[in-house]
């Protein structure tokens, strides 16, 4: 996609972290924005300032995990803008814990919103700019879906989080090689991004009550204080990342990472099944890591 002055962008997660950015981006590039948050105040926020920017913007209160919302949400993005250029599946929540002993309210919650909720915009959006390029030889569209480092790797005691983006990972590559089978039009990235501030640590605030665990478990206590600490420690900012965002779309590129030094663990993982040999360490590099979560998770076990 090499032009966005007068298109439109579809973002989920729009009131914070890469959706922010993203739209803040978009909107400097003369783009009109479906900005779509399940946080209504941030949302508010968030749209006030892109507004501002000049952008003609679209605010939807929404939570990505209802199929009905995604598709109203679609109508009323065809209604007022048309077929979208470019849609950003971003909204995700984070969570961890040792993998038997994540609730099924918490594989409900996360595969929910990071894995459904992706399914959702691309069920909802993909065939609505598969049509606009039917009828117009000049139109681009763009799907970015938003994974994770945890999408090409295994970390220990992530295990919910690590199942639902390695699902949006190869549901994308999924969708990248049928949209080549039937346009040149439409095209599909992943977006991988590794430890960036985005406040993604602090998503059980918009866990539906339904949803919510009694109370959390230890390895859960351990895997949110690791994360807060990782995540707050980034170098990376999300504006960054919603730069090589808009790069990828420009050189039609399929992956976008936030730390392409990271992938140095996702080729000895895929060396480790070519070889068939058992998964190596994930601490390897940093054992002193690996031995701070062992002796966490064994404390008066």
């Amino acid at each position: 996609m090499k032009s966005f002055k007068g298109r439109t962008a579809v973002v989920t997660g729009a009131a914070s972290g890469f959706g922010l950015e993203v739209s803040r981006i978009a909107a400097t590039r003369g783009m009109s924005i479906v900005m779509a948050d399940v946080q209504a105040d941030a949302l508010d926020r968030a749209v006030a300032e892109i507004s501002g920017l000049g952008a003609q913007v679209l605010p939807y209160q929404l939570d990505v995990s209802s199929a009905a919302a995604v598709a109203a949400m679609g109508a009323a993005t065809r209604e007022r803008f048309g077929a979208p250029h470019f849609v950003f599946n971003n909204a995700g929540v984070g969570s961890g814990g040792l993998i038997w002993e994540v609730s099924l309210r918490d594989w409900e919650w996360v595969l929910g919103v990071n894995v459904m909720g992706v399914v959702h915009g691309v069920h909802v959006f993909t065939p609505m700019m598969l049509e606009a390029a039917r009828s117009d030889p000049s139109y681009e569209g763009h799907i970015v879906n938003t994974a994770s480092m945890a999408g090409l790797l295994t970390p220990p005691n992530m295990g919910v989080y690590n199942v639902s983006k390695h699902a949006v990972v190869s549901l994308s590559e999924t969708l990248y090689h049928d949209l080549r089978l039937v346009t040149d039009q439409v095209r599909a990235s992943v977006l991988c991004p590794y430890f960036v501030p985005t406040g993604i640590t602090q998503s059980e605030r918009n866990r539906p009550a339904e949803l919510k665990n009694d109370k959390p478990t230890r390895s859960q206590i351990v895997a949110r204080a690791m994360s807060d600490k990782a995540v707050s420690s980034g170098r990376v900012t999300a504006a960054t990342v919603a730069q090589f965002v808009f790069d990828a779309l420009a050189e039609d590129r399929f992956y976008i990472f936030s730390h392409p030094q990271a992938l140095a663990n996702v080729q000895t993982r895929m060396e480790d099944i070519v070889a068939g040999r058992n998964p190596t360490d994930p601490f390897v590099q940093r054992p002193e890591v690996g031995e701070l979560l062992r002796k966490a998770l064994r404390e008066d076990s």
